[in-house]
């Protein structure tokens, strides 16, 4: 289980936003009055860190929430748009203002579209956080034959750019296009039991996705439709690239995600 960093943050910031309320309100005018007779009294340790750390941990606290959040990619489900190793930024208010740890929406600002390649609580694992594009959106219908995807009965469209290894070629790497939106996407010369599935409606207030690297990814395809409810944010950007913990991090893909 994937540890639950916002309620944890949340904590930190009512604790010592807590400890320096309480000091304010009834330790600090006994250290004033002990001034001014001349002593020198110490404020109390707890009272110092939760000073210097509430601010910071409040301001954190409220970016992460309702603005943008940091995450890592941890598999190859999206690849080639993204790697294992990318560290992205979460767009938290594309969908929606929504409050932190209960995940109740309280402004309605956007809605997901077709191609969006989102954050979002899977129906299976409810604290774990997945990453995948935005296939279907609710109404929709939804078929794949031989890894081509079809969207309300049309093909969308693809177009070859490597075939490896050459030669004898095992995996395709091509542009799709949904939308009028292209992205890259990679699949399997022979589809694997993913590359087909029967034409599915998605359910009202619920989303379709799949990860670009179609041979390799749990998605929608297994586990079902993902509800409106579970939505975290809209992946929009790369900030940097880090293989692993001793190697250098690397900037070379910084930029926009499509």
């Amino acid at each position: 289980m994937d540890i639950n960093f916002p309620l944890i943050l949340l904590l930190l910031v009512v604790v010592t936003g807590a400890i320096w309320l309480f000091d304010a309100l009834f330790l600090a005018s006994g250290r004033k009055a002990r001034v001014a007779k001349g002593q020198q009294p110490q404020e109390p340790v707890a009272v110092e860190y939760a000073k210097s750390f509430f601010p910071v941990l409040a301001i954190v606290f409220v970016l992460r929430s309702f603005l943008v959040e940091p995450f890592q990619i941890p598999s190859a489900s999206m690849d080639p748009t993204l790697r294992v190793g990318d560290f992205i930024l979460v767009n938290k208010y594309a969908y929606g203002l929504r409050l932190p740890v209960t995940r109740t929406k309280v402004l309605d600002i956007g809605e997901p579209k077709r191609g969006d390649v989102m954050v979002f609580f899977p129906p299976h694992m409810n604290d774990t956080y997945y990453i995948k594009r935005v296939i279907g959106l609710p109404g929709d219908e939804i078929r794949v034959e031989n890894n081509q995807l079809y969207i309300n009965g049309k093909a969308a469209p693809q177009e070859l750019i490597q075939a490896l290894p050459p030669g004898n070629p095992k995996k395709e790497f091509l542009w799709e296009e949904i939308d009028g939106h292209r992205h890259l996407m990679a699949k399997m010369v022979a589809p694997t039991r993913y590359g087909t599935i029967r034409t599915l409606t998605v359910p009202e207030g619920h989303y379709f996705m799949m990860g670009d690297n179609r041979d390799n990814s749990l998605d929608s395809r297994e586990w079902g439709f993902v509800p409106e409810k579970d939505i975290v944010g809209k992946a929009f950007a790369i900030w940097m690239h880090w293989d692993k913990l001793l190697s250098l991090p690397s900037f070379e893909r910084v930029g926009g995600i499509e």
